[in-house]
């Protein structure tokens, strides 16, 4: 694709992606302001696969919740890299099944137990008058229909993108109960490791990727694919998409979508006793009873033959034409994981203040518009993690250390109205 087309179709492939990333994390900063209160007079550490080794104090030095942070954001990435090989070799040997079953499983428990806690605390905190028996059922119906739409067939994408959303959140809200260093240092070491599991020759993703194109099937993973058409995820699509779906399949199915009028004239022919639209004997020009001269049956063979060349010739353009309509209507697909850290960074910048919150989400849709830029230009699987973090990272600190001391300041001081 040229840059041309480039220019084209980046603009709507990133409102595609970018809308769904801002919601996210527009509801996790809704969520830690409203459980803020909660959260300060109640001090539990939370304890997950983030801070195994080291549970950090407000009383402890900086060194030590450096080196705590460090340590904790070391066994961390070693644990998603160990997994992540472990869902490599079941990927490889073909336990497809068992991994859609396991990602079910892990929806569902997101959806119901995490979801479900913050959803109380919700309700405590606004007194909102429901009783448990509609709560559980409510709570219910919601878990099921997620868990139905995360690898179903049949399925709206607009459901399944809702979804995909619902479990960002949910994740991120309970990320952002992590203690501050031990959540910006695991966010630059998830960054690196994205980095490096993309990019990287043996790299865990990077061979993951390369499998389901191999195999043209999709990943068994928790993927937000933002899709310029919504309806069904099977293929009925409706007629308008019958030859861009026919892309998306295998040889076969891209043979049928592009057969012109003169391979359905040699194909016919064929069933006739023809070699190559032209019967043998029509070449010899004796045995037909419908051909009384030799001239004419030379003349119709040639004809016949242009005519078969020029619906090849129109059968490749076509081909060709739905290939590119495959690139621009196949729509970019973000991991899940991308949507945690995204919020989870924001998050943490609105337990301080919203200036904050307002330079990290800008720094991270800048790091996502360039992402999908060199997405564009590249044509092959990128990481989003590192240059959106890196910008949310530098942003969040120069806001809190330069910025809001000086607004502040001048503010106080009436020097800026």
């Amino acid at each position: 694709m040229d840059g041309g087309s480039i220019l084209e179709t980046i603009g709507t492939e990133i409102i595609g992606v970018m809308s769904p990333v801002s919601i996210c994390m527009f509801l996790v900063v809704l969520i830690v302001y409203s459980l803020s209160s909660i959260s300060s007079s109640d001090q539990q550490v939370l304890r997950t696969a983030a801070n195994l080794v080291y549970l950090e104090s407000p009383t402890d030095t900086t060194s030590t919740k450096l080196e705590g942070a460090l340590l904790n954001a070391l066994v961390f990435v070693l644990l998603i890299t160990l997994v992540t090989f472990l869902l490599v070799i079941l990927y490889y040997y073909r336990f497809t099944n068992f991994l859609k079953y396991y990602i079910r499983f892990s929806a569902f428990f997101v959806l119901g137990s995490m979801g479900g806690s913050i959803c109380l605390s919700l309700i405590q905190h606004f007194n909102i008058p429901i009783d448990s028996f509609t709560f559980v059922l409510l709570l219910f119906n919601f878990t099921i229909v997620g868990v139905i739409s995360v690898f179903s067939q049949g399925v709206p994408i607009l459901l399944n993108q809702m979804y995909m959303v619902a479990l960002g959140i949910i994740v991120a809200a309970w990320f952002t109960k992590l203690p501050e260093w031990t959540t910006w240092v695991v966010l630059v070491a998830l960054a690196l490791y994205d980095l490096a599991a993309v990019l990287a020759p043996g790299g865990p993703l990077k061979i993951l990727v390369e499998l389901a194109s191999s195999r043209d099937e999709e990943l068994p993973a928790l993927v937000y694919e933002a899709r310029p058409n919504v309806g069904s995820r099977s293929g009925n699509r409706g007629p308008n998409l019958g030859l861009l779906l026919a892309g998306f399949s295998d040889g076969d199915s891209i043979e049928l979508g592009v057969m012109s009028s003169g391979e359905n004239v040699a194909q016919n022919g064929s069933e006739n006793g023809e070699i190559g639209g032209v019967r043998e004997v029509e070449i010899e020009g004796e045995t037909s009873p419908l051909i009384s001269d030799g001239h004419v049956a030379n003349q119709e063979i040639r004809e016949s033959s242009n005519e078969s060349n020029r619906g090849r010739v129109m059968g490749r353009e076509r081909e060709r034409e739905m290939e590119e309509e495959e690139e621009r209507g196949r729509g970019i697909k973000l991991g899940l994981g991308d949507f945690v850290f995204y919020s989870v960074l924001v998050g943490r910048a609105a337990m301080y203040d919203l200036m904050t919150v307002y330079a990290c989400y800008l720094a991270i849709i800048s790091g996502l518009g360039c992402t999908l830029i060199l997405l564009a230009v590249c044509r092959h699987a990128l990481p989003a993690l590192p240059i959106s973090i890196a910008l949310g990272v530098i942003f969040y600190f120069l806001t809190r250390l330069l910025m809001e001391p000086f607004v502040v300041g001048t503010s106080t001081n009436l020097l800026m109205f």
